[in-house]
């Protein structure tokens, strides 16, 4: 099965993002991981990759509820950047109102709406359908 090339986690939870990065590792997921704190460093470093024409990540896993910019800013603000390059964003939360779902759906760029914690069978769904 193919790996991922760059995967990026955008999310404040250090706990989250160790299980995360832990469990990507344990599976075989990616090649590289790179992980923001806020909606506005991440959009920040992008924003660069992507005008720079760098390597970017191939998919980004999005916390909602963040300090600073939280998932929606962040979405908002990626979308208006011109980009080549296809990036898949996964919103991972733990969020379940629908109303965020239903937000959720309003961006061509989100493949799906996952409520954490991330499971193993969920990154191999990813993989499968990024192959």
């Amino acid at each position: 099965m193919k790996k991922i090339n760059i995967a990026c986690i955008i999310d404040d939870d250090p706990i989250f993002v160790f299980g995360t990065k832990r469990i990507m590792h344990l599976s075989n997921f990616s090649e590289s991981i790179v992980v923001y704190e806020n909606g506005k460093e991440a959009y920040e470093k992008l924003r660069a990759t992507i005008l720079a024409n760098e390597p970017q990540p191939d998919v980004i896993f999005l916390d909602l509820n963040m300090p600073i910019w939280d998932g929606w800013q962040f979405l908002e603000e990626l979308t208006k950047i011109p980009n080549d390059y296809p990036i898949t964003i996964y919103i991972i939360t733990s969020s379940v109102d629908p109303a965020d779902v239903e937000k959720a759906k309003k961006y061509d760029v989100v493949n799906r709406y996952i409520v954490k914690p991330i499971t193993n069978t969920e990154l191999q769904e990813i993989l499968e359908n990024y192959s």
